[in-house]
Parts: structure tokens; sequence; C-alpha cells
């Protein structure tokens, strides 16, 4: 993880976001979108604090979230990576929150709030145990390990989807 100022602001600007604060403690607020996407990262190697927009870390080699936001306005897409836990993912987000195509056993650290749709599809789930506590849309968990129809006590606004 970066803890130099000027090393994290390198890495940001590499990375070509914009509209980036660094606090005194050296997390990383962004007012807008975040996408590390498709960039072969085995970590985010910094801490992200707040991000007002999407943020999108898919389609990488991420085996943890650890640098993840606590707080994202808009999207999270963690998809297509090796993650096995979802500790370290923001405790809200605005948006659709997508981990789809992972190594995932269970949602033990997914976020406790989802305003969106929450996508888990295509993971090696057998419960549903973790999840968020309330997912503003559909909750879509297709293509998983369940061999009866999962409990879920999460308060869905949308349609719960599991075969």
């Amino acid at each position: 993880m970066l803890t130099n100022h000027n090393d994290i602001k390198a890495w940001l600007d590499r990375m070509n976001i914009e509209k980036y604060t660094i606090n005194d403690t050296g997390t990383v607020t962004v007012v807008g979108n975040v996408d590390i996407s498709d960039n072969q990262l085995s970590e985010i190697p910094v801490q992200f604090r707040i991000v007002y927009g999407d943020f999108s870390c898919g389609n990488n080699r991420l085996k943890s979230l650890n640098g993840s936001p606590r707080e994202v306005g808009g999207n999270f897409n963690c998809s297509f990576n090796s993650l096995k836990s979802l500790n370290g993912s923001p405790r809200e987000v605005g948006g659709g929150f997508y981990c789809g195509f992972n190594r995932l056993k269970s949602l033990e650290g997914s976020p406790r709030e989802v305003g969106g749709e929450f996508h888990c599809s295509h993971n090696g789930l057998k419960s549903l145990n973790g999840s968020p506590r309330e997912v503003g849309g559909g909750f879509y968990c297709w293509w998983n390990t369940f061999t009866t129809i999962p409990k879920c006590d999460t308060i869905i606004n949308g349609e719960l989807f599991w075969t």
C-alpha cells in the first residue's frame, strides 16, 4: 500500500483519476468515477475513502478488496478477479454492486446497504450468508452451487434470482 503522498499522486495520475484529494491520513477522496479495471492489478495500492461516482476494479488479478473505498456513490464493480472474500468492500454503495465471476464461497464482508442491484453470479456460493441488509433492486445469484432455494434475510426491493 502506498503511503507517500507523491507516490499516491503519481499512481492516481497514471490511472487517469481526476478530481481527487489526498487526505492527511493518506486516504483518497474522488469526486467522480474511478476505473482501474483491466490493469492486471494484484492489489489496490492506495486506500480510497469515498468515491462519489462509480468505482470499478474488475478484470484484474485481485485477491483482496483492501484499498476499496468505504463509500461509493454510484456502482461498485469487482467482477472477474480472484476474490475468495468480500472483506474490504465498501460499507455503502449508492448504485449496484457487482462481484460475479470470482471464487467467492461466502458473501461475508459485503456492503451493508446497496442502493441498486446486487450481482454475485458465477461464484462458488452455497448460501447467501453475509449478504447485505438491504438491496434496492434485484438480487442476482445465478450459477452458484445452491442445492435448494437459498435462505436470504436481506430486504430486497426487487426480485431474488437464484437458478
